[in-house]
């Protein structure tokens, strides 16, 4: 029998922070208590004084790269990365190659994360123009929802036609999740600074070319149609002040039939990083306007955002390195998403409490995951510890990441993962993956 004790944390848990012991066996949570004594020589134990315990991280919305683009990243690689950024659980995105658009494609990507994940894994099944029976066929027991691109950076998954957008809203009870930005204004700001450019359009005026309106339009249409339909609605990576007027923090969050998420790149960096980072923070959405960032933050603790989420999306230095129009968007941040947001409550921005109920209690019952995102007795031990005093910067030689590099590069953070859980399996300690695959196919009360 796995038996693991961890003692004297300060236990971090549905909006409050408490010190005491908890107790693993196997693969379950068994006891929480102020003090849980060893009755066992076989038990392992961790003391976690001065430090937190968090539920491990869900993070909502990854892009792996497998299979189809793995030379970028992998269910291994990027897996192994999210556990030592205290990320235990996570639900990929469908634009791998091919596109997981059918019950086939999609049931392999599971066997694949069956043999090589390391963290907790479900995947969506992707919506086009014309594959309604198959994501119809989608079982919502095991499969986290459905996704449907809105917008222009998936190549052929962008779902444009207005009669099959409404039909699917109108035909699935499962969770629809969705990328809003709108395509005609997206191609016709390109042209505008191709006309001023040329073939040189400079990375700071990606956020004008993909920008508050194209979002604004998408995802108000969306919001109006899950309302005219009675979908359940999930917004992906929200980056504008004005689409925060669309949502709302009057009711309960399990009352709410539209979700709204928040990226950890949209509350860290502005416009004005363009300068520095280039294309290192070239993202769909685009990291927008200082005045952006602060109403997301204001959206994010009043309730009317729900979720802090990574859009994990790695592309190679050598991809990055090329010219604004020729560099993919997106950027791996599994690993230092826990961290930042503790960075964030160093600064005074945010609690700890807080900061658990965006990244593992909300995404847990938005998506309604069996036994997991909470401290429980009788839930999976996917534990975390934080130390928030112990520094250390992002170096190259400590990226888990395939692409092997972070535009957090050279940053010092103030918080640390010490201990990862996965299914009460020690994971990940101290800069160091166990190699232990304990992830499991994450299934669904529903």
């Amino acid at each position: 029998m796995n038996r693991v004790l961890i003692k004297n944390a300060k236990i971090v848990n549905e909006g409050v922070i408490f010190e005491g012991d908890v107790l693993i066996e196997n693969d379950l949570i068994v006891e929480i208590s102020e003090s849980i004594s060893a009755k066992s020589s076989q038990c392992i134990i961790i003391d976690a004084e001065g430090n937190y315990l968090m539920p491990g991280a869900i993070d909502d919305q990854v892009h792996f790269r497998e299979p189809g683009l793995t030379y970028k990243g992998d269910i291994e690689s990027e897996s192994r990365a999210a556990i030592a950024g205290g990320i235990t659980s996570f639900i990929e995105q469908p634009n791998t190659v091919p596109n997981a658009v059918t019950q086939v494609i999609l049931e392999e990507k599971y066997q694949l994360a069956a043999e090589k994940s390391y963290a907790n894994y479900s995947f969506m099944m992707g919506a086009t123009n014309d594959n309604l029976e198959e994501v119809l066929k989608t079982n919502p027991k095991n499969v986290a929802g459905i996704k449907i691109f809105l917008g222009s950076s998936t190549g052929n998954m962008l779902v444009d036609n207005e009669a099959t957008l409404e039909k699917i809203f109108s035909s699935t009870p499962m969770l629809i999740a969705v990328h809003c930005e709108d395509e005609t204004t997206i191609k016709n700001n390109l042209e505008k600074y191709k006309a001023e450019y040329g073939e040189d359009v400079p990375v700071t005026v990606h956020h004008l070319i993909r920008s508050e309106e194209a979002c604004y339009i998408s995802s108000s249409k969306a919001v109006a149609l899950a309302k005219k339909t009675g979908a359940r609605l999930h917004i992906f990576h929200l980056s504008t002040a004005k689409e925060m007027d669309l949502f709302t923090n009057k009711i309960p969050l399990e009352q709410k039939k539209i979700t709204a998420e928040v990226c950890i790149h949209h509350l860290w960096f502005t416009n004005d990083d363009y300068a520095t980072k280039g294309n290192l923070i070239k993202w769909n959405p685009a990291v927008k306007t200082a005045n952006d960032r602060k109403v997301l933050w204001e959206a994010l603790l009043d309730d009317r955002i729900d979720v802090i989420a990574t859009d994990h999306a790695p592309h190679t230095l050598e991809e990055k390195k090329q010219s604004y129009l020729n560099a993919p968007s997106g950027g791996p941040l599994v690993q230092h998403a826990v961290v930042a947001m503790f960075e964030a409550f160093h600064q005074g921005k945010i609690s700890v409490e807080k900061i658990v109920e965006k990244m593992c209690h909300n995404p847990a019952k938005i998506f309604k995951i069996e036994k997991r995102g909470f401290i429980r007795e009788g839930y999976y031990a996917d534990l975390v510890i934080v130390n928030s005093g112990l520094p250390w910067s992002v170096k190259k030689e400590n990226i888990f990441a395939k692409c092997g590099w972070s535009p957090f590069e050279g940053f010092t953070f103030k918080s640390r993962i010490t201990h990862t859980f996965v299914n009460g399996q020690l994971v990940y300690n101290n800069f160091k993956v166990k190699e232990i695959r304990a992830g499991k196919r994450m299934l669904f009360d529903r």
